[in-house]
C-alpha cells in the first residue's frame, strides 16, 4: 500500500481505512509464504500453550488476588484544554495515564513535552505509545529518527515506551508481523543507548497467533494487548466460544509460553464507541452502544479481567472524545457521560481492595472483595432483572455510579447496571 495513502481521521483518532475490501485481499494474498510461517510457528507451540491454559483455567477465580492499582486511562494533547484534562483526571482518581505520539507528529515533540510535564506535576505516571504509519516501514531511517528523537526527549519523564500499535490492522501501515518486528528490532536498540523500559506488540482485539512468533524474536519489559470485545457486545458474551476471562487466560497462557514466565500482562486500550456520535465513532454498526451501556460494560471489563489476576493494569481509551471517550467535548462545557462517574465509583472501591471468590450464580454476575477488613460484591445480571439473595445480611446497597439503593435484609433486585453490596467486616 502506497505510503501517500496514509489518510488520518481527526475525528475518529485512528487512519482512515483507504484500501478497498479487494485491495487488501490482494495485497494479503501476496504475503501467504509469511501466513504460513506464522501458522508453523503456531503449529510446533499450540499444544504447550493449550495445556497450560487448561492449567489456569483450573484456577480461575478460585484463589484471592490482589487488586492493587490497575485503573488508568488515555488522554490526548487538546490545544488549550490542558487544565480541563487535568481536572478531569483528578477527580477520576487515576494515577495512571498513556499518551500516544505518532511518528508524523515528530515536530510537535515540544508540545507533548509540555503537556507530559503537566501530567506528571499532577501526580500522573506516563506511558508513552508511539504510533506508526506505512512511511515507517518504508523508510527505516525516519522510523529510528523518530524513536531516537522521543528516547532523548522523555526517558526521564516515562517509564516505559510501547512500540507500535495495532499493527495488524493494515490501515495502520504493516502487513505482516515481520514488518511489524523490522521497528521493533531497532527500538530494543535504542532503549539500550536511553536506558528506558519497552512494551509491546500492542496487538489489537483476538488474534493471539500473533504473539509467539514475536515474542520469540523480541524480549519486552511487559506484554500490551489492545483487548477489544466490542464486536460481541457485552464482555460476558463470547467470540468463538472464548468470553473475556477466557481470552485473558489464553493470552497469558500464551505470553508466559513464549517469554519469561511472570512478565506483567497490561491492556492498553479498550473502549465501546457510541451510538449516535456519528462520524466520532471508530466503528459502524453493531459496535456502537447507548452511554448507559458503555457505563455498564465498563465496570463489568475491569471486574471480569481483574478477577482473573492475570492484567497488571488496564487502559481505558480516552478520557476526552465525542464517540467513545468518558467526556464529550464537543463545545465549550464538557459533558461527562455516565461511564465517566461509573470509572470514579469503580476506583474508589476496587483500588487496593482483594479478589476473594465468585460466586456460582445461574443468574447474575456476582464477585467478592475485601478492602480494610470490610467485604463487599460487585454485582450484575448479564440480561435483564434478577432478585438475589445473600447469605449475610446488608449493610449497605449503592449502585454504578455511588447512589445508596434500598435494599431488604439479604435481598437485593440485580440488573444490568453494576451494584456494590456491602456486608461490612466479619471479624
Amino acid at each position: 500500500m502506497d505510503s501517500k495513502k496514509f489518510s488520518w481521521n481527526p475525528y475518529a483518532d485512528q487512519p482512515h481505512n483507504v484500501a478497498s475490501r479487494s485491495q487488501r485481499f490482494k495485497a494479503h494474498f501476496s504475503y501467504a509464504g509469511s501466513y504460513l510461517r506464522l501458522a508453523a510457528a503456531n503449529l510446533q507451540i499450540l499444544v504447550p500453550i493449550l495445556i497450560r491454559y487448561r492449567a489456569y483455567r483450573r484456577t480461575l477465580h478460585k484463589k484471592c488476588v490482589p487488586i492493587g492499582d490497575p485503573f488508568a486511562v488515555s488522554v490526548s494533547l487538546l490545544d488549550g484544554k490542558e487544565d480541563d484534562i487535568l481536572q478531569a483526571l483528578k477527580e477520576t482518581g487515576v494515577n495512571h495515564t498513556l499518551v500516544r505520539i505518532p511518528s508524523w507528529e515528530k515536530d510537535h515533540l515540544p508540545e507533548y513535552d509540555v503537556f507530559i510535564d503537566g501530567l506528571r506535576n499532577s501526580g500522573m505516571d506516563v506511558v508513552i505509545a508511539l504510533l506508526q504509519n506505512r512511511e515507517d516501514v518504508l523508510d527505516k531511517k525516519r522510523w529510528i529518527d523518530f524513536l531516537n528523537h522521543v528516547f532523548s526527549r522523555f526517558s526521564s519523564k516515562s517509564l516505559f515506551f510501547e512500540i507500535g500499535h495495532a499493527w495488524n490492522r493494515t490501515k495502520w501501515g504493516l502487513w505482516d508481523y515481520r514488518e511489524y518486528l523490522e521497528l521493533a528490532r531497532p527500538a530494543f536498540s535504542a532503549a539500550q543507548t536511553y536506558d528506558v523500559n519497552l512494551l509491546g506488540p500492542a496487538v489489537i482485539d483476538f488474534e493471539f497467533h500473533l504473539y509467539p512468533p514475536v515474542l520469540k524474536a523480541v524480549d519486552f519489559d511487559a506484554i500490551t494487548s489492545l483487548l477489544y470485545v466490542d464486536r460481541v457486545g457485552a464482555p460476558e458474551n463470547t467470540q468463538f466460544g472464548w468470553d473475556l476471562s477466557k481470552k485473558i487466560t489464553l493470552l497469558k497462557a500464551a505470553v508466559d509460553q513464549c517469554s519469561r514466565k511472570g512478565k506483567e500482562l497490561w491492556i492498553t486500550e479498550f473502549n465501546w464507541p457510541l451510538k449516535g456520535t456519528g462520524k466520532y465513532s471508530p466503528a459502524s454498526g453493531k459496535p456502537n452502544v447507548s452511554e448507559e451501556q458503555q457505563a455498564n460494560f465498563l465496570v463489568r471489563y475491569y471486574i471480569l479481567a481483574l478477577s482473573t489476576g492475570m492484567v497488571k493494569r488496564i487502559y481505558w481509551w480516552q478520557l476526552a472524545a465525542p464517540g467513545y471517550g468518558l467526556i464529550d467535548n464537543r463545545g465549550k462545557q464538557w459533558r461527562k457521560r455516565p461511564s465517566f462517574l461509573a470509572f470514579k465509583t469503580l476506583v474508589v472501591h476496587l483500588r487496593n481492595s482483594e479478589f476473594v471468590r465468585k460466586e456460582m450464580n445461574a443468574d447474575a454476575e456476582i464477585f467478592l472483595f475485601r478492602k480494610n477488613r470490610d467485604n463487599f460484591a460487585v454485582c450484575w445480571t448479564k440480561k435483564g432483572c434478577s432478585r438475589h439473595s445473600f447469605s449475610d445480611p446488608i449493610l449497605r446497597a449503592l449502585d454504578r455510579d455511588g447512589e445508596e439503593l434500598g435494599f431488604s435484609g439479604t435481598r437485593l433486585v440485580l440488573t444490568e447496571k453494576p451494584v456494590y453490596v456491602s456486608f461490612g467486616s466479619k471479624e
